[in-house]
């Protein structure tokens, strides 16, 4: 996987949405990189990283990561992840090995119709960005665009830097793995929990109350498969809290990636960790 590295001190992992590439992580690496070391990658299939060789799907990803951190003398990383990429710090954390974890805006956790919902919505803006190709370094420079486009994902898209916005569209578009990992994140296997005590480093997950692709509710769903979670919640933030509130992730990535420390205590019931 090709990755960007900038910073000092102990490595924290940056694991990026779907159809994105590291450049996802811009409105905050520099700040992270002040602080620590910081490496960014390009998933198989995104940015410049080519595709695996067979299915791309949560479970090959995640096979893919854990590859490349052992590969690369990243034992026990800490890790951060946004969207599909939050998703996948949290099955990596399931399995073992990983240090302290962040998820922002963790997918994998709709039920029912939200499966429906997220794969129609998600596959028709795809298809626009693709059929806007040649037009995206115009389309990004004007709010208007920026806020019809990327409503679903910020909930200020009209405050988004262009070149974020660019960057983003020419990844989603580019992309040759975009649509069957959305047919695996919608329809394939579920994600599996973890029980009380068995991942040894704290889970943090961060949500927007404004999130229109993992809707608020699902983080129910989310503590009970993950009970030793940590939730917080972000205000007037949408899908992605790193672009909303750069600032307050960037805390809560510091906060919950120093030094190692004892799991933080459990509080009696999912919905008390709800409105923390």
């Amino acid at each position: 996987m090709e990755f960007v590295r900038r910073g000092t001190e102990r490595p924290r992992l940056l694991l990026h949405g779907i159809g994105g590439s590291w450049r996802s992580w811009s409105p905050i690496l520099d700040d992270l990189a002040a602080v620590r070391d910081v490496i960014a990658v390009d998933l198989p299939g995104f940015g410049a990283s080519a595709p695996l060789q067979g299915p791309t799907t949560i479970a090959t990803l995640a096979d893919a990561v854990t590859d490349f951190t052992n590969a690369n003398g990243l034992k026990a990383v800490d890790a951060v992840g946004s969207s599909m990429g939050a998703r996948l710090v949290l099955e990596l954390a399931r399995r073992g090995g990983m240090g302290s974890v962040v998820a922002l805006g963790p997918g994998g956790f709709w039920q029912g119709w939200e499966r429906h919902a997220l794969y129609t919505s998600i596959g028709a803006s795809i298809r626009l960005i693709r059929a806007l190709r040649p037009t995206i370094p115009f389309i990004a420079t004007h709010a208007s665009t920026r806020a019809l486009l990327f409503a679903q994902l910020s909930a200020h898209p009209t405050r988004l830097p262009p070149a974020l916005v660019r960057d983003e569209m020419l990844s989603y578009a580019a992309s040759p793995v975009f649509d069957e990992l959305l047919h695996d994140l919608a329809f394939g296997p579920e994600q599996q929990g973890a029980p009380s005590g068995s991942i040894r480093r704290p889970v943090f997950i961060g949500w927007g109350r404004q999130d229109r692709v993992c809707f608020p509710h699902e983080a129910d769903t989310a503590l009970a498969l993950f009970p030793d979670a940590h939730l917080r919640w972000f205000d007037d933030s949408g899908h992605f809290p790193h672009w909303d509130h750069p600032r307050e992730a960037v805390s809560m990535i510091l906060d919950a990636t120093a030094a190692p420390r004892p799991l933080p205590q459990r509080r009696k019931t999912a919905a008390a960790r709800l409105f923390n």
